[in-house]
């Protein structure tokens, strides 16, 4: 089993900052990409920022400039750091990470996801 357990949400004026943590455990055997996603009431959920294992990231265009995604392998962790927070950034951030798990000698690729935290952003 794996398991991703996100922390850090929470509620923050306009303007704040946040740092969410991911943390990956269990019968794990590598971790490829990882990623934040985020959901709003009524709207469908969408990719906020990835990272490779070698460090390469991705951004919604919404967020470039104030969110950094960054990852410490070694504890199988994601951060999301969240700068100059918008009311529109209110949503479930939910973690999800690429991972191989070694299985009675065999490989398997899986997608994985946390339960989700709640950041909302007062105006």
């Amino acid at each position: 089993q794996v398991q991703l357990v996100e922390s850090g949400g929470g509620l923050v004026q306009a303007g704040g900052s946040l740092r969410l943590s991911c943390a990956a455990s269990g019968n794990i055997f590598k971790i490829n990409d990882m990623g934040w996603y985020r959901q709003a009431p009524g709207k469908q959920r969408e990719l906020v920022a990835a990272i490779t294992t070698g460090g390469n990231t991705n951004y919604a265009e919404t967020v470039k400039g104030r969110f950094t995604i960054s990852r410490d392998n070694a504890k199988n962790t994601v951060y999301l750091q969240m700068n100059s927070l918008k009311p529109e950034d209110t949503a479930v951030y939910y973690c999800n990470g690429r991972i191989l798990r070694l299985i009675l000698g065999r490989l398997d690729d899986g997608d994985y996801w946390g339960q989700g935290t709640q950041v909302t952003v007062s105006s």
